[in-house]
């Protein structure tokens, strides 16, 4: 893919989810209905959506990833897309006052937004930095786990982005995200639509793609676990173009290694 081409992808990106930051609603595949009913779909209990502040939770994500990052007191957590924070402010719970999470967000809109609901709302262990998660803002081995919610597949340089990882976590740290992938080959005018880029699809790579990305940054312990119930949701999507065929809410899970 060339320069040009990812910087098209990014814009379309930052444009879709700018106008989500906005107004509540990014008219994309995957923000498309009301963000409670979304969110308890995707697993997230009545008593999370309750916890975070009004307007943090957009409806944007495609899983839960803090059911799989086993947070502990007084880690430093990293939220790659963390939009208006929704997925930041509950880890932060979960740290604690003694832990800290780092969200990092390409999108200006959201980091107008992101910092204010943390500022009113007393969050004072969560930081919001802009920046792209393929070039994080973040220093070498600094961060316990990562979080991300279907984010990386926006992405037009996903081997960046698990260097990138890599490179900010601890010996040790651990990925725990919940993203789309690929379980067929993309039909070409899916994958060439700008539209279902921006909508959590087109950008999708296949399982044993991203395996091999993520064995290539140096990570091991990968568990890519697909979750064939999110197809009823995807199906709601984009339903002309009959995406849950190809695509699915996964699990990625992978583990920077100690030494």
């Amino acid at each position: 893919m060339s320069v040009l081409e990812k910087d098209r992808i990014r814009q379309a990106v930052r444009e879709v989810y700018g106008r989500a930051a906005e107004t509540g609603c990014c008219g994309s595949s995957c923000c498309s209905g009301p963000a409670p009913n979304l969110s308890h779909t995707m697993g997230y209990t009545t008593e999370e959506m309750a916890a975070v502040p009004d307007g943090a939770n957009l409806g944007l994500g495609c899983g839960n990833p803090q059911a799989i990052a086993a947070l502990k007191t007084g880690e430093i957590v990293l939220d790659l897309g963390s939009g208006a924070g929704f997925d930041s402010f509950l880890a932060a719970r979960q740290v604690g006052e003694s832990g800290k999470v780092i969200g990092v967000d390409m999108t200006p809109e959201m980091l107008s937004k992101a910092p204010s609901n943390a500022a009113n709302n007393g969050y004072h262990n969560v930081e919001f930095r802009l920046g792209e998660i393929e070039n994080l803002p973040v220093a070498d081995n600094s961060v316990d786990v990562i979080l991300s919610n279907c984010v990386i597949n926006l992405s037009p340089d996903k081997s960046r982005v698990f260097v990138e990882a890599f490179r900010v976590l601890k010996p040790g740290g651990r990925l725990a995200i919940s993203d789309i992938v690929a379980t067929a080959e993309l039909p070409k005018h899916i994958r060439h639509d700008i539209a279902l880029h921006a909508g959590c699809v087109a950008g999708a790579s296949q399982i044993s793609e991203l395996e091999s990305m993520l064995r290539a940054a140096g990570f091991e312990h990968i568990q890519i676990s697909p979750k064939e119930e999110s197809k009823a949701l995807i199906r709601t999507w984009t339903p002309e173009a009959a995406v849950a065929d190809y695509i699915v809410s996964a699990t990625i899970e992978a583990v920077k290694p100690a030494r």
